[in-house]
C-alpha cells in the first residue's frame, strides 16, 4: 500500500497543527540553573480557576497575607530554584494533601489533582544544587520560605488550609516569571 501525492499535504497540515496543540513541548520553567519542560502553565491556571472562589469563600482572614511581599519578589535566580522547591513541597505535604480529604464536600478533585500532579512534577525535575558555594544562597531561599511557613503557623489549621490554597493565583503568577518559550 503506497502513498499517493494527495497525502503529503495531509501529513504536513497535520505536522503543523501537532506543533501547535503540542505548546507544551516549546516551554519551560527555568527557576535559575533548574529547568522543568512539560509543565502547561494555562493548565494549571485553569484548575485553579475552577476552584477559586470555592477555596478563596473559606478564606475569612482577609488582612493577612502568607505569600507576603517579602517571600516571593526579588528573587535571584539561584535563589529560585530553592525557593520553588520549598513551596510547592510544602503545598503538595501540607495543603493539598489536608484539602484531599475536602475533594467531595467542595466538589475539586479534578482541579486540585491537576494542581497536584503537575506540582509532584515539577518538584521531581528541580534538583536544587547541594554545592558549598551555594549555601548561602540556599540560606537566602530558606530564610523566606520560613517567612511564608511562620505565617501559615500563626493561623488556626483550618484558617491556614484556605488561605494558602486561596494564594495559589500568588505562586502562579511568580512561576510565571520563570516560564520560558524555548
Amino acid at each position: 500500500m503506497g502513498f499517493g501525492p494527495q497525502t503529503l499535504p495531509c501529513l504536513v497540515f497535520l505536522l503543523c497543527v501537532w506543533s501547535q496543540v503540542t505548546g507544551l513541548q516549546g516551554h519551560e520553567l527555568r527557576f535559575g540553573p533548574c529547568q522543568v519542560k512539560g509543565v502547561v502553565l494555562s493548565e494549571l491556571w485553569k484548575a485553579f480557576w475552577a476552584v477559586k472562589n470555592t477555596v478563596q469563600a473559606q478564606d475569612n482572614i482577609t488582612s493577612i497575607r502568607l505569600l507576603k511581599p517579602e517571600v516571593l519578589p526579588n528573587i535571584s535566580d539561584a535563589e529560585s530554584c530553592f525557593v520553588a522547591h520549598a513551596l510547592l513541597k510544602f503545598y503538595l505535604n501540607v495543603v493539598f494533601k489536608n484539602y484531599y480529604n475536602k475533594r467531595v464536600e467542595f466538589k475539586i478533585l479534578k482541579s486540585l489533582s491537576t494542581l497536584a500532579n503537575n506540582f509532584i512534577l515539577i518538584i521531581s525535575k528541580l534538583q536544587p544544587s547541594q554545592e558549598n558555594e551555594m549555601f548561602s544562597i540556599k540560606e537566602s531561599a530558606h530564610r523566606r520560605f520560613l517567612l511564608f511557613q511562620r505565617a501559615f503557623k500563626q493561623l488556626d489549621i483550618e484558617a491556614a488550609l484556605a488561605k494558602a490554597f486561596g494564594e495559589v493565583d500568588i505562586l502562579l503568577t511568580w512561576m510565571e516569571k520563570f516560564y520560558h518559550q524555548l
